[in-house]
C-alpha cells in the first residue's frame, strides 16, 4: 500500500528499528524526518544508503539535531514538522546498561514520552503517536505475555518502559489522543548493535570461521525469549496508526528459543560447535534477571492482519550471513546495513 502526502516524524532514526521503519514509510511515499542527537561523530550508518544530493528538489527524508531531555526543542522541531505521525522510538535501550545508568535511562525513556506527549497536547496537533513499548515490561511474570498481562519489570529501562507505556495510555484516555503502545517483543537484525547478545553472537561465529578471532565472550545463556525480524516489526508499527481507533498490541512470533539456542544455530551454520568458543563472563548477567518472554501476538494477527514469518533459526542464519558477507575482501565498498532489497529512494537531504 503506497500512502502520499503524509509527515512522519521517527525519533531514534538512526537505531536499528528506526532504519527499517524509515525505509518502510519512503517506500509508502511520506516524507519523513528524523531526530539524531548532536554528537562528535556521525552515527548515521543505518540510513547513509538512503542519502542522495540534499539539492534534490524531491528530497524527503530530513534529519534534525534533538534530545528527549531537552522539552524545548522537541516542541520547537513538532512545530516546524507538524507530522502526521509520529514514532517514538529512541530510547536508552540497553537493559544491562540500564543497571549503571538508572537516573539517565528514566530521564531519557521514561520522561522523554512525557516530554513528546506534553508537547502534542499543549500545541493541540493532531498527529498519532506511537510508543515503542517492551516485552521487559512483563519481567518476572510468567509467558505467555499478552496486552492483559500484569507488568513486573526487572530493570531499570524495563520500569522507564512501564511509566512511557501508562503515560501514553493516560495522554490518550484523558485528552483523547491518538496513541498507541506497541508491546514489541525482541526483534533483531544485522542493524542490532554491536553489544546486544544475538548480533554479538552473530560477529564471533563469522570471524572465528575467518580467523579472526578464538573467543567469545557470554553471560546468562539459559534466558528464553521470542526472537523475530526487526525488519517485520516495523510493519506492524506502521499498521497500529492506520486502525480507525487507538489501542495497544503485543508483537511477537510466540516461539520460545534460550540465549544457548540462538549461539548455537550461528555457530552450527558455519560449521562450528559453539561450545569450542564461547566462555561465561560474569560481569555480563543481570542483577534480577527476565527468565523467559514469550508474546502472545494474536490480537495483531487478528486486528492488524500482521503475523511473522522469520523464526529465531532462520534469524540466526540470516544475521551470519550477514557478517560473513562483511568480512569479504569488496564488503568495505557496500553499504553494510543493507540486509534486504530496497526500491529507488527519491531523495534525501540532511538538515543538520
Amino acid at each position: 500500500m503506497r500512502v502520499t502526502n503524509r509527515t512522519a516524524l521517527i525519533t531514534g532514526i538512526t537505531g536499528q528499528d528506526g532504519s527499517y521503519l524509515a525505509e518502510l514509510l519512503l517506500e509508502k511515499g511520506y516524507h519523513v524526518h528524523g531526530i539524531v542527537r548532536r554528537a562528535s561523530t556521525f552515527n548515521t550508518h543505518r540510513i547513509d544508503h538512503l542519502y542522495q544530493d540534499p539539492h534534490d528538489p524531491q528530497a524527503r527524508l530530513f534529519l534534525h539535531h534533538g534530545d528527549l531531555t531537552d522539552g524545548t526543542r522537541m516542541a520547537n522541531l513538532l512545530e516546524q514538522v507538524r507530522p502526521d505521525e509520529v514514532y517514538h522510538l529512541a530510547a536508552q535501550s540497553h537493559v544491562r546498561v540500564s543497571f549503571d545508568e538508572p537516573e539517565f535511562t528514566g530521564n531519557t525513556t521514561g520522561l522523554g514520552t512525557t516530554r513528546l506527549l506534553e508537547v502534542i497536547r499543549v500545541m493541540g496537533l493532531p498527529c498519532r503517536f506511537y510508543q515503542a513499548s517492551s516485552s521487559e515490561m512483563f519481567g518476572a511474570t510468567p509467558p505467555p505475555q499478552h496486552e492483559a498481562t500484569p507488568f513486573h519489570p526487572r530493570s531499570p529501562y524495563g520500569v522507564a518502559k512501564v511509566y512511557a507505556y501508562w503515560a501514553t495510555r493516560n495522554y490518550r484516555e484523558a485528552y483523547g489522543l491518538y496513541a498507541v503502545n506497541g508491546i514489541l517483543f525482541n526483534h533483531e537484525s544485522p542493524r542490532r548493535g554491536l553489544t546486544f547478545v544475538t548480533r554479538k553472537a552473530a560477529v564471533a561465529a563469522a570471524r572465528i570461521k575467518a580467523g579472526l578471532q578464538d573467543v567469545v565472550y557470554l553471560g546468562n545463556l539459559e534466558a528464553r525469549r521470542d526472537w523475530g525480524y526487526a525488519a517485520e516489526y516495523v510493519e506492524a508499527m506502521w499498521r497500529m496508526l492506520q486502525q480507525d481507533s487507538p489501542d495497544d498490541y503485543v508483537v511477537a512470533t510466540g516461539s520460545s528459543y534460550s540465549v544457548q539456542d540462538f549461539v548455537e544455530q550461528c555457530f552450527a551454520h558455519v560449521g562450528l560447535d559453539w561450545r569450542d568458543h564461547v566462555r561465561f563472563d560474569a560481569r555480563y548477567l543481570r542483577p534480577s534477571e527476565v527468565d523467559n518472554l514469550v508474546g502472545d501476538g494474536s490480537k495483531a494477527e487478528r486486528l492488524l492482519g500482521w503475523r511473522p514469518q522469520v523464526l529465531a533459526p532462520q534469524l540466526a542464519r540470516l544475521m551470519v550471513d550477514a557478517e560473513v558477507a562483511a568480512l569479504l575482501p569488496h564488503a568495505a565498498a557496500e553499504p553494510a546495513s543493507v540486509t534486504r532489497p530496497l526500491s529507488p529512494t527519491p531523495g534525501l537531504t540532511v538538515a543538520l
